[in-house]
């Protein structure tokens, strides 16, 4: 389906996997008395952004995804420096490349109008990713965990077992680590992060012609200029959420060498096979998939607070 105004169907699919409260006290129905318009009010702002420039929606999805790796579903990410911590935004996997900061401060202060000081940045930011929610609740974090985002984060360059770990450690499967992997059939790569993998692949996992083709796009000579060049991640449709990127994983195709490494003799082969296969199971999966991660360690009761502006406490 393509990502432009009417483009957001397929986060709708979130609303078709669960119809219940999901653990952790979190609850699908949390503003209905004391915030009614919150919803509407934030899905206009991301759907106005993403009808603006496709490329938002993946930039959204993996907002989120950043920001519940590292010490839970908090907003946390958000935060700029103060006198008390270092900001998130300036980790190595953030600095540069995370974004779309800027569509949740308007969400956030198109809501703040309606209701102040009542709907969250981290569900904000939930609601931004999915456009549609069912397990609000979270408060924000007080604080932000920049060696934590060092250091938790996925990298491009993990190995299948690290990934599997990583995603193990916040309650994800390795099903969850592929199904999620392909909202990047959406999003887009800085020309450093698959530099080595079009030039100097020396293991046979990339196919020749693709490899020739993404060289056009990133030169081999690095320089802040050359390094920041943006390419799809998925050539054929890349403004469209479909599985293409699987099987453009089997035919060695995958720009990042996290993304090949799905499809590399291991234990995800059988699953990105089955997705390549089955487009409505990728879809069903990835929705089951983001409602998992949105549900890692929120803060909710009495911890942590909301905040006014989700750039600052």
């Amino acid at each position: 389906m393509s990502m432009g105004v009417s483009g957001q169907a397929w986060l709708i699919l979130v609303v078709l996997v669960l119809g219940t409260t999901c653990e952790a006290q979190l609850s699908s129905t949390f503003y209905d008395n004391t915030c009614p318009k919150a919803l509407s009010a934030i899905r206009k702002v991301i759907r106005k952004a993403v009808s603006k420039e496709r490329r938002m929606a993946a930039s959204l999805i993996r907002l989120h995804f950043h920001d519940c790796f590292v010490h839970g579903c908090d907003a946390s990410i958000l935060l700029d420096d103060s006198s008390a911590f270092e900001s998130e935004k300036t980790a190595r996997p953030n600095e540069n490349s995370v974004r779309g900061y800027n569509v949740i401060d308007q969400a956030k202060a198109k809501v703040e109008k309606i209701c102040p000081g009542v709907v969250s940045c981290a569900d904000i930011l939930a609601v931004a990713a999915r456009d549609a929610s069912f397990s609000l609740g979270r408060r924000d974090s007080i604080a932000a965990y920049k060696d934590i985002a060092n250091t938790d984060l996925p990298s491009f360059r993990d190995s299948l077992e690290v990934l599997i770990s990583r995603f193990n450690t916040k309650g994800l499967s390795p099903r969850d680590l592929v199904a999620l992997s392909g909202s990047h059939t959406i999003g887009q790569a800085q020309c450093f992060t698959f530099r080595d993998r079009i030039y100097n692949n020396s293991n046979g996992d990339i196919d020749a012609g693709f490899a020739a083709t993404r060289q056009q796009t990133c030169p081999l000579a690095s320089s802040p200029t050359n390094d920041e060049k943006l390419a799809p991640l998925e050539l054929v449709t890349p403004n469209s959420f479909d599985n293409k990127y699987f099987k453009n994983l089997i035919r060695k195709k995958g720009l990042l060498p996290s993304d090949q490494i799905l499809f590399s003799g291991g234990s995800t082969d059988n699953i990105v096979l089955e997705y390549s296969k089955k487009s409505a199971t990728f879809k069903s999966d990835f929705a089951s998939a983001m409602i998992k991660m949105g549900d890692i360690q929120p803060l909710i009761g009495s911890a942590g607070i909301v905040r006014r502006i989700c750039s600052a406490i």
